[in-house]
């Protein structure tokens, strides 16, 4: 009776600590998301991002305009050096000067254009919280304790393909 009374104890003991084992194995799971990656595939085939492109693409087509006539110039007044007429050289170099000042103000007027449009478009709150009631909903659904931005990888050192949602987290995102 003593005998029996000893292996249920041991019994029940050796099932507690392997239950608890089991269960702290369990408690942690984390997962990492690549933000960057979700934010170029949630905004790739929206307006706003289609309306950057496309301002992107017109002021690109101005500046080659103003440069293709900054070299016309150019070649205009090598021809006029070279017949000699050192006036209308003259007179062609100051025009260069005019167009060429006024490209580099219209180039960089244009870039604080679209740098501002860049950011707003990152900035959009809609999505960030959409991104966060995105990846809620991920974590609950697959059980993770914690989603970590691969963006601040300053404290991931390695992870596991197998712990990476950012697929999953698009997928949703989606719907």
């Amino acid at each position: 009776m003593k005998n029996t009374l000893i292996k249920l104890i041991s019994c029940s003991l050796l099932f507690v600590c392997s239950a608890f084992s089991i269960y702290a194995q369990q408690i942690t799971k984390f997962g990492v998301v690549d933000t960057a990656k979700v934010y170029n595939a949630y905004f790739r085939n929206s307006a706003p991002v289609r309306n950057y492109e496309k301002k992107k693409a017109e002021f690109q087509q101005e500046i080659n305009k103003y440069t293709d006539e900054l070299q016309k110039l150019q070649s205009k007044k090598a021809e006029y050096e070279k017949n000699g007429n050192d006036s209308l050289a003259m007179k062609t170099q100051a025009e260069i000067t005019r167009k060429t000042d006024f490209l580099v103000e219209y180039t960089n007027a244009k870039n604080v254009e679209l740098e501002s449009m860049q950011k707003t478009l990152q900035g959009s709150d809609a999505f960030y919280n959409k991104l966060y009631d995105t990846l809620s909903r991920v974590a609950e659904s697959g059980g993770y304790s914690m989603i970590l931005s691969l963006q601040q990888s300053n404290a991931i050192l390695w992870y596991s393909n197998s712990v990476d949602v950012t697929e999953q987290v698009i997928s949703e995102l989606g719907k």
